[in-house]
């Protein structure tokens, strides 16, 4: 797939908006996408959505993420401000002074993250760690009944207003990169995709919040050996100890054999020699990842029907659950390549 097109693809991606439980719009530009190159597309219960490349016996599944880190509007007082809870993992610091959308009943209304001023702040407020308790969404309303008018209500989500860019060179910006790189891999893949097993290529909801949508999906389909598709944080930024993350943005993607060591996923080897040869075979530059970070997909398909091989195969990602992810497109462009080819055969079991 030429850059070009990744890049057109994965800036319709980014600037979709779906956090975790309001997949909806990412998956209608997904199955739009995808539609000429599968056999099957079906929407589970949980809301997955769910490719099927018709073949033999052995059945390969393919997942990434659709969902964002977003908000949720838990309470709008008096004066017009909205309360909010964290959906997924934030920082809280990222959130202070961000521009945010709500997505209300009545359509898209915009607003800003709000705080106390530091100029009125004591200096013991001031060294206090910021809460999102501490934090509100302004509208520019005057009441609750403004607000509600509005349509927005309890329960709207929200999500950060930021456009995608591209930067010097084949790197981009955007908010949602984790995990719509995923999702962009997966496209990439099957657009040009041929193999003799049946692939299930799973689009899954809800990983910000506990892996749901893989792990009910992984049960439903059954599948011999799965690979998940996401980022992965790189050691070459500031403030990042290199032997604790020793993946480079630029360097190939990332099959990662270890992910939140001590408690967290362990690849099966037979999974990582089977990408290993691939890339070999073909010239595709990867790197190999031990890391302590977080976990992916592949840690809720693994415990499944009595256990499926799985491995996350990943493209390196700077200032991961912020509105400003970094990756390199060549990484992105190498990682669907290493996709497409290595489901023309299977590992070695």
């Amino acid at each position: 797939m030429e850059l070009k097109e990744i890049n057109a693809l994965l800036e319709k991606l980014s600037n979709a908006n779906g956090i975790s439980g309001a997949e909806g719009a990412v998956a209608k530009i997904i199955r739009d996408e995808i539609a000429p190159y599968v056999d099957e597309i079906k929407t589970d219960r949980m809301g997955n959505l769910i490719a099927v490349k018709k073949g033999d016996d052995f059945k390969i599944m393919l997942a990434a993420h659709m969902d964002e880190i977003g908000l949720m509007v838990q309470y709008i007082d008096e004066k017009g401000f909205i309360r909010f809870v964290g959906v997924g993992g934030w920082y809280n610091p990222v959130l202070v002074s961000q521009r945010v959308i709500l997505h209300g009943e009545k359509g898209d209304i915009p607003g800003v993250l709000g705080m106390k001023p530091p100029h009125v702040m004591e200096e013991a407020d001031r060294k206090k760690q910021i809460e999102l308790a501490n934090l509100f969404i302004d509208v520019g309303a005057h009441s609750t009944e403004e607000v509600e008018a509005m349509g927005i209500t309890v329960g709207t989500t929200v999500t950060i207003d930021r456009d995608y860019q591209p930067l010097a060179g084949t790197v981009v910006t955007g908010k949602a990169l984790d995990n719509r790189v995923g999702c962009a891999m997966l496209i990439g893949a099957l657009k040009e995709m041929e193999s003799k097993h049946t692939i299930y290529a799973v689009f899954t909801v809800q990983e910000e919040v506990g892996l749901k949508g893989a792990k009910t999906a992984a049960f439903s389909l059954n599948p011999d050996v799965a690979i998940a598709t996401d980022v992965t944080i790189p050691g070459d930024s500031p403030g990042i100890e290199r032997r604790k993350a020793p993946v480079f943005m630029g360097e190939g993607p990332v099959v990662v054999m270890v992910s939140a060591s001590g408690r967290g996923h362990l690849a099966d080897p037979r999974m990582v020699d089977w990408l290993k040869k691939t890339a070999k075979k073909h010239d595709i530059m990867i790197q190999i990842e031990v890391g302590d970070g977080g976990n992916t997909d592949a840690s809720a398909i693994n415990f499944e029907r009595g256990g499926i091989p799985s491995v996350p195969v990943s493209v390196p990602a700077r200032y991961i659950h912020s509105p400003v992810e970094v990756i390199d497109l060549k990484d992105l462009q190498g990682a669907i390549e290493l996709l497409r080819l290595a489901v023309k055969t299977k590992p070695n079991f």
